[in-house]
């Protein structure tokens, strides 16, 4: 009787660590709490300077025979001096050299400044910013 006994227990423990193996081999924890993202740090932006002209706007002179020209011929003008100094510039301040020199009178004495600076920065392949005003 005692071998009876103690066979029904080692069964019983058999099945009992194997059960036990068994749940616990299976056990998935929950996945963390994702956390959420810190909103970035707002900074206040930088100030916005007003646009200036990087270079001498006395060089701009050649920028005259490119407005005589336009006027005279019809078609392709010959832009190439005047553009070239603009060339690296950004359209704001291909404005503004073109406006300082405009209202020197380096291009001439009698301009119509509006027209002119849209027709010299339109030849050379730039835009007259959204709002400008040479004044």
């Amino acid at each position: 009787m005692a071998s009876k006994n103690v066979v029904s227990t080692a069964f019983l423990l058999s099945l009992n660590l194997l059960f036990f193996t068994l749940v616990s081999s299976n056990y998935v924890p929950c996945p963390p709490t994702p956390k959420s993202p810190k909103p970035p740090h707002k900074s206040s932006p930088a100030p916005i300077k007003p646009a200036s002209c990087p270079m001498d706007t006395l060089k701009l002179g050649v920028c005259a025979n490119l407005l005589h020209i336009v006027h005279l011929v019809v078609g392709t003008p010959a832009k190439t001096p005047c553009c070239s100094l603009l060339a690296g510039l950004a359209d704001a301040e291909a404005a503004v050299c073109l406006c300082t020199a405009i209202k020197a009178k380096v291009l001439g004495a009698n301009l119509n400044i509006p027209v002119s600076l849209s027709l010299l920065l339109n030849n050379c392949g730039k835009k007259v910013p959204a709002g400008y005003q040479c004044a």
